[in-house]
């Protein structure tokens, strides 16, 4: 059974750091891309980030491109994302992702809030 845990959301001031982890188990997890996503109230969930098997490829949207940086740790079955630059229009919930067997799995998100 594919689990999915997000950790290290809160509350960053504009321009602040943020990383956020996530643990995963139930699957090997070094055989599957990887992605972040976020969603604010009445908005469709957006993809931020996605990292293939072995972490040397990624994919950010432009709207997140320069200042966030996703990663993995195969021997820790974790993923993080790297937040630089927080802007206030950053504030949503951030979940893990992952496309395994023809669906989507996802954590229980984690909230970043991002105000002065």
């Amino acid at each position: 059974q594919v689990q999915l845990v997000e950790s290290g959301g809160g509350l960053v001031q504009p321009g602040g750091s943020l990383r956020l982890s996530c643990a995963a188990s139930g699957f090997t997890f070094s055989n599957y891309a990887m992605s972040w996503y976020r969603q604010v109230p009445g908005k469709e969930r957006e993809r931020v980030a996605t990292v293939g098997t072995t972490g040397g490829n990624t994919n950010y949207p432009d709207s997140v491109k320069g200042r966030f940086a996703i990663s993995r740790d195969n021997a820790k079955n974790a993923v993080y994302l790297k937040m630089d630059s927080r802007k206030p229009e950053d504030t949503a919930v951030y979940y893990c992702n992952n496309w395994n067997s023809g669906r989507h799995y996802w954590g229980q998100g984690t909230q970043v809030t991002v105000s002065s």
